[in-house]
């Protein structure tokens, strides 16, 4: 299993020999150290916690700077652990780098999308609007919520206004287009979730690419 934690750089165009254009994400992935192993005696399951980004030691709470030092390593800005099998085959203080993966590879990229705040109904669920014609009192409503006297209630996971947004998002299969091992960057073919600057997590695809 591969995995690194990357930063969203933002989207550009690249083209090949054949002048052909593919739009693609750029990923910063600055080197992640190994900062814990577990395993199925210590811990009941497989894992290894990695951490990259700098960060001042005033900003780092006590039990995480400990969790840092007892690894013997410097603190850093975000951390994540990934499940894998492959525990044996990493040391504390290993550095990950962009060249652990190639182009043409096939990967999962973890991110939080963007937060949009309450939304109604047409922009959260795509519901069709009503007339906008004179007279009419229904433009962006969510119209009926259920029957009438029976049940006499609104069913749960119902679709209606709230929340949009700012939830972890997953996206499957994205191919690697370029790594540009130098500069620490990864190229995506297509979107991934999240802002620029937001930290996402790039894995090995758990499907095989069709």
């Amino acid at each position: 299993m591969k995995f690194l934690i990357g930063k969203k750089i933002g989207m550009t165009q690249i083209f090949d020999e054949e002048g052909t254009v593919t739009p693609v994400t750029v990923i910063e992935a600055e080197p992640n150290l190994v900062v814990q192993k577990k395993t199925v005696e210590t811990d009941g399951y497989n894992a290894v916690q990695v951490a990259t980004g700098y960060v001042k030691e005033r900003r780092v709470n006590k039990p995480l700077k400990g969790h840092y030092d007892k690894a013997g390593v410097e603190s850093k800005k975000n951390a994540k652990e990934f499940r894998t099998e492959e525990v044996e085959n990493y040391s504390i203080g290993d550095e990950i780098k962009v060249d652990l993966f190639a182009a043409g590879e096939f990967v999962d990229v973890t991110g939080t999308s963007k937060g949009k705040g309450t939304q109604g109904v047409i922009k959260r669920h795509g519901f069709g609007r009503g007339r906008e014609s004179h007279g009419s009192k229904f433009h962006r409503m969510p119209g009926g919520m259920g029957a009438a006297s029976y049940p006499g209630k609104v069913f749960k996971n119902h679709r209606m206004a709230g929340k949009m947004g700012n939830e972890q998002v997953t996206v499957q299969n994205l191919e690697i287009v370029r790594v540009v091992a130098d500069k620490n960057l990864i190229l995506v073919k297509g979107a991934i979730p999240g802002p620029k600057k937001g930290v996402v997590t790039i894995k090995e695809t758990v499907k095989a690419h069709k």
